[in-house]
């Protein structure tokens, strides 16, 4: 009697090869996540400013977080500009850099959390009507409509009952939100150059308003002031979390992200401190700043998706 060879198992079907959209799809969802990082740290600015800083110091603040920040990006990168990009990183470093951190920090020492942040919502707009006069870009119907309507949510927000607003801490924050708007809409303008990645470029523009900043610091601010243990770890917080590694995933999803969807994301920066004066500094919310941080957020969203090239032929 013989017996038959035992039967052989089909072997399993291949796993399906994922679909390129989708993969595509899922890198630019990691992409923006890791670009709103950048403008969700610089939201924590606010209340470390408020909380753990020597007050009457904002040159020097927004010195420590972006010289060191720069100067430790050189070294380890080890490029340095070329031909016309040393008056291009300065141009952008004062924008980016330095005119931001002064005006932030001034608005920050003048306003309460939540309002000083809340100004920066503007920005979207800004960038957008400077990417249609610098970069040529068709505007957006649906992008600018939502940064309406995130600024209305913001707005919303900054009407509580604890509002405090300083004319003076009211214009320096909506000039740190016009300089990084000309900051963002440059940069994509005239882009990274060939073989230079996001933390070389953000070394770049750190050292350069960091050089800015150091001779105005010095007239306007004399001496440093003294710091405590929480002084520490205030600045140790806004040079690396909030300098550096910020503004390397920011120039990083600047490089590759629509200008001003990126730009959207800066919204995110005010609800971050809004939530911060709401949940540690005491800040009560009323239910028409609840409903504002929801609009606000929706707006943020919806800012990331485009349905006029869904519709396209592509």
């Amino acid at each position: 009697m013989t017996t038959s060879p035992p039967r052989q198992q089909a072997p399993a079907p291949a796993p399906a090869p994922r679909p390129a959209a989708a993969r595509r799809a899922g890198g630019t969802v990691a992409l923006i996540a890791a670009t709103a990082i950048a403008p969700a740290a610089w939201g924590t600015t606010y209340a470390v400013t408020t909380e753990l800083l020597p007050p009457d110091h904002p040159l020097f603040a927004a010195l420590l977080r972006s010289l060191p920040g720069g100067l430790l990006l050189l070294l380890v990168t080890r490029v340095l500009p070329r031909g016309a990009w040393w008056w291009k990183a300065a141009a952008l470093g004062t924008l980016n850099i330095s005119a931001v951190y002064a005006f932030l920090f001034v608005a920050a020492e003048l306003l309460p959390g939540g309002v000083a942040g809340t100004l920066s919502a503007v920005q979207p707009i800004m960038v957008a009507g400077l990417a249609v006069a610098v970069l040529r870009e068709r505007p957006s119907v649906w992008r600018i409509g939502w940064g309406v309507a995130g600024v209305v949510g913001v707005g919303l927000v900054i009407l509580g009952p604890n509002a405090r607003l300083d004319g003076v801490g009211v214009f320096a924050g909506l000039a740190g939100a016009g300089s990084m708007a000309l900051g963002i809409v440059l940069t994509k303008h005239w882009r990274r150059p060939a073989g230079v990645g996001p933390a070389a470029l953000a070394g770049w523009q750190l050292t350069a308003g960091g050089l800015v900043l150091l001779p105005l610091a010095v007239v306007f601010e004399g001496a440093p002031p003294r710091l405590d243990g929480s002084a520490v770890a205030g600045y140790l917080w806004l040079g690396t979390v909030g300098g550096f590694i910020a503004h390397v995933l920011w120039f990083r999803g600047l490089g590759r992200l629509p200008v001003t969807a990126t730009a959207m994301l800066v919204l995110l920066s005010p609800l971050v401190a809004a939530l911060i004066g709401a949940l540690m500094l005491g800040e009560a919310f009323t239910l028409g700043q609840f409903a504002g941080f929801g609009l606000a957020l929706a707006a943020l969203v919806a800012g990331q998706l485009d349905p006029s090239r869904s519709r396209s032929p592509h």
